[in-house]
């Protein structure tokens, strides 16, 4: 397909009657997710002083969120969206507003890992409910297909500054700037989003719904391998997420951190709309590991930088292969979850993603603290690399899985 044939689909997707509303509160409202965790972790760690509680407390409102998308996307898929949407808004405001007091109030730590699950658990889980919305939107075809991967960009793209804007907000006055102003965001457009009228009217169609028992989406074999696919991803990240920020600190400018995890964006944008054209390798089965084993392997060099400067060349390097694996999460959802399970499946990819960045933060807050900031970086690259040998072992769940109508790729997937 032509680059300009791409341009159209993109734009027929995104002006579709009923769907401009909900995708500019989509926009307002997945800005700041991966903003929330790590703006609670700078927090902490700037009140307590100690990352290894910071990571401790974000790796908790990680593993609230693995649970609540799972359990919002499943409701999500029998309800609608703004129901879900509209409850979990308020809940979220109020876990915020708790966990706020207790950080000032220098609560005992068990409370603030409570109150850290609970903020996660409740966040609005707005990238399912959008990413949901096209099956309704858009027969399938190439505009599908492009809203598809528009979704995949725009939350990695999101996952990137998120980071960065924690990092700028770290420098306010005041340690919990992040927290409020991401939650706020959230906030916003998870009740935009839900108020819309095209997502009011939005309900299951009679027969839609798939008899998966307690696994929902899960019970697909091929759903199981994406899933550990995404949950490699995120264990890699996450050692990463602590150590750069622990780098920082340590060369004297803590909120660089941020700004140096923001780089990711640059890299990982150009080249993953690069490699979005000619997708390598193009049989999904094959694509998920080779592409997790890549990024491991890139993540390595972060070890080597004795400087800032040269940590922010090494993460230019590493973030190239991160969108080109969110495109394929995306993308291979459409290949293993059974019908009638679209929302709850992105959920588990976000599950995956979150329960392995909290093991990811988790571990490397310890190893930061007790051994070093370059065992992190390796630590990151040898769990990687195991996800990516599990995945591929599993590969003939996701090629049993693909059918000839099934693995024709969007233009950027």
């Amino acid at each position: 397909m032509s680059h300009s044939a791409g341009l159209a689909d993109y734009r027929a997707a995104l002006t579709t009657p009923g769907a401009r509303g909900p995708v500019l509160a989509a926009l307002i409202g997945r800005l700041p997710i991966a903003m929330v965790g790590l703006s609670l972790l700078f927090y902490v760690q700037r009140t307590t002083g100690s990352f290894a509680i910071a990571g401790l407390v974000s790796a908790a409102s990680l593993v609230g969120v693995a649970m609540g998308s799972v359990a919002q996307g499943r409701i999500m898929d029998r309800v609608g969206p703004s129901r879900p949407l509209l409850v979990t808004a308020g809940a979220f405001g109020l876990f915020v507003a708790a966990g706020v007091l207790a950080i000032e109030a220098l609560a005992p730590t068990a409370v603030l890992i409570a109150i850290g699950l609970g903020v996660g658990a409740t966040e609005p889980m707005i990238g399912s409910a959008s990413r949901a919305m096209w099956t309704r939107f858009l027969p399938p075809g190439a505009a599908r297909n492009a809203a598809y991967a528009y979704e995949a960009i725009s939350m990695e793209a999101f996952f990137i500054l998120g980071p960065a804007l924690s990092g700028v907000l770290l420098a306010a006055p005041w340690a919990g700037t992040g927290v409020v102003a991401g939650a706020a965001c959230m906030i916003v457009g998870g009740v935009w989003f839900a108020l819309t009228p095209s997502m009011r009217g939005f309900r299951p169609e009679r027969g839609e719904l798939a008899g998966n028992g307690l696994l929902g989406a899960l019970a697909s074999p091929g759903m199981r391998t994406l899933a550990l696919a995404a949950m490699g991803f995120g264990v890699t990240i996450g050692f990463i997420e602590v150590a750069v920020p622990a780098a920082a600190t340590n060369a004297g400018n803590a909120p660089a951190g941020g700004l140096l995890l923001g780089l990711w964006s640059i890299s990982s944008v150009i080249f993953g709309v690069l490699y979005g054209v000619r997708p390598w390798p193009r049989p999904m089965h094959l694509r998920l590991p080779v592409l997790l084993a890549g990024f491991a392997l890139l993540v390595a060099p972060l070890a080597i930088p004795t400087s800032l400067f040269g940590l922010a060349v090494a993460l230019l390097l590493a973030g190239m292969l991160i969108t080109p694996q969110a495109t394929a999460h995306s993308a291979a959802i459409e290949l293993v979850a059974p019908e009638g399970t679209v929302t709850e499946a992105f959920g588990w990819v976000i599950t995956a993603v979150t329960l392995g960045l909290a093991l990811g933060q988790s571990v490397s807050g310890l190893l930061v603290e007790h051994v070093g900031v370059w065992s992190s970086f390796l630590s990151a690259t040898a769990a990687g690399l195991a996800f990516a040998a599990i995945v591929y072992a599993r590969r003939g769940t996701v090629r049993v899985a693909q059918t000839p109508a099934a693995v024709r790729e969007p233009v950027l997937a």
